[in-house]
């Protein structure tokens, strides 16, 4: 399988049915027990601001899989204040749940989001990735879709969403215009939320399926926030991934500034990545701490809408008998990946 088609397996490991209620329910206990500290004088603390709108830096966690971290742990240790929080997806039918089968509120996702934001954060909340039924393919309007993309924003009162369109919602044109669509309705109706969409792609920037996703994005009218590549799982083996990473979002730019009509500097701006911290999918391909920190510099410099990675899951060193799910494969200090990805600010 080419670049073209397997830049999206970061989430392939995902166990979906299998994220035990127990592990849940603790990630939630341990989230749940950060608050705001009293000042002197007894009242509740001003929440730090954030370093740029919701979703400009937050990495992904995820609670069904990996091991999940304590959010507001990784926020004491790191300073990062925002989150991507994986996955929505269809129940089987257009209704979205957390994996598909866990209710939008009440259960370990919101405590969590509660937690986060009373530790001064926020999330973005990611809708797709490589596995599971997608909304996009089992809503059968763009109406429809909107209708559940909307549900999740009220449920969960969210300020961003991210579209990982990835799998079969991304290689079929009729699914592509109905996530355009769709989103054109949700920036209509929401004006104060912000949009990224997050999609596979070759060394060189879009494929021919990314391409399209823009150019009917452009010829919607969709005002997007950011259009966001996942730079990994080149099936090349050894690349150097920061140089990888630069050629790909150059070439999303171009791709942004044809299909929009802005120049060089504007189209960046609409541009951004989600890399894959440490060993990717693909065998002897490997995102160094030196990699990511040349990537959020060259971020930094074209002033990029969204930087993130897969995953504060895997942020940590591997110990004995880990697998990929739960540790970057490399030498490196726990949270290493996302102390620098806290640094970003656009």
């Amino acid at each position: 399988m080419n670049g073209e088609n397997k830049a999206a397996r970061r989430k392939g490991p995902r166990k979906l049915a299998l994220a035990a209620a127990t592990g849940l329910a603790a990630c939630a206990a341990l989230g749940a027990t950060a608050v705001a500290s009293p000042n002197h004088a007894g009242a509740p603390a001003a929440a730090p601001k954030l370093a740029g709108p919701v979703g400009l830096n937050g990495p992904y966690l995820y609670l069904g899989w990996g091991n999940p971290p304590s959010a507001t742990s990784v926020m004491s240790a790191t300073g990062i204040k925002q989150f991507t929080m994986a996955f929505i997806l269809s129940d089987g039918g257009c209704n979205p749940k957390w994996d598909g089968d866990r209710a939008l509120t009440g259960g370990a996702d919101q405590s969590t989001i509660n937690a986060i934001r009373a530790a001064g954060g926020d999330v973005t909340v990611s809708f797709g990735g490589w596995s599971g039924n997608k909304l996009g393919q089992k809503c059968s309007s763009a109406t429809a879709l909107a209708g559940a993309y909307q549900k999740a924003i009220n449920a969960l009162k969210l300020k961003s969403i991210d579209i990982d369109i990835e799998a079969g919602e991304f290689t079929s044109s009729t699914v592509r215009e109905r996530v355009v669509d769709a989103l054109k309705i949700i920036k209509a109706n929401n004006p104060g939320v912000t949009v990224y969409v997050t999609f596979g792609t070759t060394r060189s920037g879009p494929d021919s399926n990314g391409k399209d996703l823009v150019k009917r994005g452009a010829a919607n009218g969709l005002d997007i926030d950011g259009w966001a590549l996942m730079p990994f799982d080149f099936d090349e083996g050894n690349v150097d991934m920061a140089a990888a990473t630069k050629s790909a979002v150059d070439g999303l730019k171009n791709t942004v500034a044809s299909a929009y009509g802005l120049s060089s500097d504007a189209a960046y701006r609409k541009s951004g990545f989600s890399s894959m911290n440490g060993k990717t999918d693909v065998a002897g391909e490997t995102v160094s701490l030196a990699n990511f920190k040349s990537m959020v510099s060259y971020a930094t410099s074209h002033h990029l809408a969204r930087v993130s990675f897969w995953s504060v899951n895997r942020d940590r060193k591997c110990g004995s008998g880990s697998d990929a799910d739960s540790c970057s494969g490399i030498s490196q200090n726990t949270y290493d990946f996302t102390k620098v990805l806290a640094t970003y600010n656009g």
